[in-house]
């Protein structure tokens, strides 16, 4: 297997953004499986994650088959630039947010 999903990510994330210089990829194994992180430049970000994390999902997707089809488990993690302002999704809730939304 070696570094085939590092280099199928290469390619895809490079034909999708502006800056294909930018991009750097860095690959670790580990027993969890493989970890790969993605960094690009922060004008790229919105490509690579796209609409509602659409094209992430479909890149991780097609990593996991990459990884199938060489018995490894693949996992990708895409580094937020520096100062980055994305807005908070909320994330999860305390116990008593949840209540008070209840608003019983």
């Amino acid at each position: 297997m070696a570094d085939k999903d590092k280099d199928f990510l290469e390619y895809v994330v490079k034909s999708l953004v502006d800056t294909p210089s930018a991009v750097k990829i860095d690959r670790k194994v580990d027993e969890m499986g493989v970890l790969i992180t993605l960094k690009v430049d922060p004008a790229d970000m919105g490509k690579i994650i796209g609409r509602n994390g659409n094209t992430a999902k479909a890149i991780r997707t097609l990593l996991r088959v990459v990884g199938m089809k060489n018995n490894a488990r693949v996992n990708l993690k895409i580094e937020e630039p520096e100062g980055s302002t994305r807005p908070s999704t909320g994330g999860p809730k305390s116990v008593e947010e949840e209540i008070d939304d209840l608003k019983i």
